[in-house]
């Protein structure tokens, strides 16, 4: 079933919340509140002028290239609108960088995290649009979570009793999760009528959406599939609201148009990297990298033969050789593995990576000229080559995409370029 707008929307993603009443709500709300503990540490803000002559890694977010894949997800989904996942920071960009300017793109119809402190950081930066927490909120973070507009995902027997017991003034906006077979999270199908019903019911929630998620396994997506329908229609011939449904991650929004349903959503593709299969899904729809990996040299040396670099020498110079020390390393989120193929570009060239990557430092060769010099800026990964863009510097060194931008150390300091 391909469906099209649900009319049973809910309040859910099917539009901007109401600004001006919830936030007097929450203003008013915040005060009686018990404080939470510490946020986690967030990265500091950059400005363009200070990276002129700052040698520390920062990272680079591309406007433009966000803007051109939200488009590029829009149309190979048919305009539906798109819940951007933002979890593990964003995928590397940063939560509180990119939070305001998804939530200000026509095409965003909302977020989902995976972690409640996530929620809050997208609401702190200016996200006004819904967010969905695909994840069992603590009962001391519930009435917190509703203040702020957050919608709840649903799926264990006793969710509906326990959230009864904790909403206040106003229905707690909740989803149903749904596990059709991923066997990680959510309710398994064959389980969920009961809660479905118990939900309906209750005049302390209210149902906004239904979601499952797909194991990315071709054959197996398809039983997936049939499984979330059997249980849609069972729900709907007992009339049984199901708010707006959605199932296509990234790779859903590639290869599952079956499963595009009301929403979609994405979260890696948003950010400029194939999700599953580069090379089909560029044929598909051209994503632009929308992060930069940056430092300047600190060090151009000129090794004789028999010299080494780094821990463990396995890099040992055979000829008069140039280097270059770069302060990034795998406390940044660089990969050790790029030792293994991995390049850097300085100058509109690309280097080897050698020796090893340190927690603070990687080196490369430079050639039999020095054709680099300290305070140059070196770009470890990015749109501006091939060699350097999320998917293809992965695959050199063997390492998932996902864990590539992922990493991405959430101190490093962010700029919107």
């Amino acid at each position: 079933m391909e469906s099209g707008p649900n009319p049973e929307h809910g309040s859910g993603l099917s539009g901007m919340p109401t600004p001006l009443d919830r936030r007097a709500f929450l203003a008013a709300a915040a005060v009686v509140l018990a404080p939470r503990s510490p946020a986690p540490r967030r990265a500091p803000e950059v400005h363009v002028q200070r990276e002129a002559t700052r040698s520390d890694p920062w990272i680079e977010v591309d406007a433009a290239a966000l803007a051109l894949n939200i488009a590029t997800v829009a149309r190979l989904s048919g305009s539906r609108p798109i819940l951007a996942v933002v979890k593990n920071n964003a995928y590397g960009l940063g939560i509180s960088t990119i939070a305001a300017r998804l939530d200000a793109n026509s095409a965003i119809g909302g977020f989902a995290v995976v972690r409640t402190d996530e929620a809050i950081a997208l609401r702190d930066s200016g996200a006004r649009k819904p967010i969905l927490l695909m994840a069992r909120a603590a009962d001391a973070d519930v009435r917190e979570l509703a203040t702020r507009g957050v919608e709840l995902a649903i799926w264990a027997e006793d969710d509906v009793k326990r959230l009864e017991a904790l909403s206040r003034d106003a229905p707690l906006p909740v989803q149903f999760y749904i596990d059709s077979g991923m066997g990680r999270m959510g309710l398994p199908d064959y389980r969920a009528l009961p809660l479905l019903r118990a939900a309906a019911a209750s005049r302390a929630l209210t149902v906004t959406g239904t979601f499952t998620e797909f194991a990315e396994s071709a054959e197996y997506d398809q039983e997936q599939l049939r499984r979330f329908h059997a249980l849609i229609a069972a729900a709907t011939n007992e009339r049984i609201r199901l708010g707006r449904l959605h199932a296509a991650s990234s790779n859903g929004v590639y290869h599952l148009p079956a499963a595009h349903f009301d929403a979609v959503r994405p979260g890696i593709a948003l950010y400029g990297a194939y999700p599953s299969r580069p090379d089909e899904e560029r044929a598909k729809a051209v994503l632009q990298p929308a992060v930069r990996l940056r430092a300047r040299v600190v060090r151009v040396e000129r090794l004789r033969p028999g010299d080494g670099v780094s821990y463990g020498r396995n890099y040992v110079a055979d000829r008069h050789v140039w280097t270059a020390t770069l302060p990034v390393g795998h406390s940044d989120g660089y990969p050790r593995e790029a030792v293994k193929g991995g390049r850097v570009l300085i100058n509109g060239r690309l280097f080897p990576v050698i020796g090893a990557v340190s927690a603070s430092h990687c080196i490369v060769e430079i050639g039999d000229e020095p054709a680099a010099a300290i305070g140059d800026v070196a770009t470890f990964l990015g749109p501006d080559d091939p060699a350097i863009q999320p998917n293809t510097l992965a695959g050199a060194v063997g390492v998932s995409v996902y864990d590539l931008l992922m990493h991405l150390s959430p101190s490093l300091p962010r700029v919107i370029v």
